[in-house]
């Protein structure tokens, strides 16, 4: 028995098996709605529901807390119809794209470029051709059947050359441990995508912040490639915050880029700079060091992805004391396995 979901304002409507919840049956659809991780733990997906009734599977009270539920708010990545659903969700146009495709893929190189962070690039099978916005994000299958997140770091116009990622080393971790330690050169990994709504919207000419922390570069580069691509003009200001100068592991790109887009202005900050970096830079967090410059964020657009708490952080101060639309923030969060328990 299948149910029927119907979206508002859009009116576009989908098929969800029993025991089936709301995203993947969308996703499968082709029908464009926002969100991030698909584990209940990065609310990106928060709608309200209108009519029916849904039971929600394990998610993060962050992400929905009981308040919220009660109040009429559903998450799509893990809330099974009970009945057909009305439900007030914004869709984005381009996420449901590309088809989801399932793909083995073979480690073509792999450079620690920080002491916690290595470059991966993948070569896929010559007969796939994997599309994908920039800012989306792939999932590799490991064998228990656990799953793991990363962005694409170039933009698809230089995926034919293979794709690149960048993996930080969560010490304990399941998949990092393996990469930072018995991965090499010619090993097959299966993975699964394009996933994600995180991509420039390019019908706007909004100023656009990118912001982001770590390893949330990533995505940023990817969109930044796509830019210049494609010959994108908006005036573009990006932040990136990491530890210490260690961190910033493509500094010299985020440098270079800047100098190639007369757009493009790229502002490092650094939380813990050490004594040997000697830095003459901005330091702090990163999402306060967009306030103090940009006090009025009321016409721009900010793609924010890195770590939940500066994500998190960012959303709520921008739209709070900056006047950011809250439909103009758009983000990733890095919800590793430890922040989903």
């Amino acid at each position: 028995m299948n149910f029927k979901v119907t979206l508002q304002p859009s009116g576009r409507s989908f098929e969800v098996a029993r025991d089936e919840a709301v995203l993947p049956a969308a996703i499968r659809a082709g029908v464009g709605l926002p969100y991030g991780c698909r584990d209940g733990a990065c609310g990106s997906c928060k709608s309200r529901l209108l009519d029916g009734r849904v039971i929600h599977g394990a998610h993060q009270l962050k992400a929905l807390s009981v308040a919220e539920e009660e109040a009429g708010w559903l998450l799509t990545c893990c809330a099974t119809p009970q009945t057909d659903l009305l439900i007030e969700a914004r869709t984005v146009a381009g996420a449901g794209e590309f088809a989801v495709q399932k793909m083995p893929c073979r480690v073509g190189s792999l450079n620690k470029v920080a002491p916690d962070v290595a470059i991966l690039k993948l070569q896929l099978p010559a007969n796939v051709v994997l599309k994908y916005h920039a800012g989306q994000y792939v999932e590799f299958i490991l064998r228990d059947g656990a799953r793991r997140s990363y962005s694409m770091a170039n933009a698809p116009h230089r995926a034919a050359d293979g794709l690149e990622l960048h993996l930080r080393h969560m010490p304990g971790g399941k998949f990092t441990d393996h990469v930072f330690g018995a991965m090499k050169e010619k090993d097959i990994l299966r993975m699964e995508g394009p996933f994600g709504s995180f991509f420039l919207r390019e019908d706007s000419s909004r100023p656009i912040v990118l912001l982001a922390s770590g390893t949330g570069f990533a995505p940023i580069k990817a969109i930044i490639e796509q830019m210049q691509f494609k010959g994108i003009a908006r005036d573009t200001v990006l932040y990136w915050g990491c530890r210490s100068q260690a961190d910033l592991y493509l500094h010299d790109w985020a440098l270079q880029a800047a100098a190639d887009l007369p757009n493009l202005r790229y502002v490092p900050v650094l939380s813990e700079p050490r004594p040997e970096d000697a830095w003459m830079g901005r330091t702090g967090f990163v999402h306060q060091t967009v306030m103090a410059d940009l006090p009025d964020l009321s016409g721009h657009e900010v793609y924010a992805c890195g770590a939940p708490v500066m994500v998190d952080a960012a959303q709520r101060d921008f739209v709070a004391r900056c006047g950011l639309p809250a439909e103009a923030f758009y983000a990733d969060s890095f919800t590793s396995e430890a922040d989903e328990h």
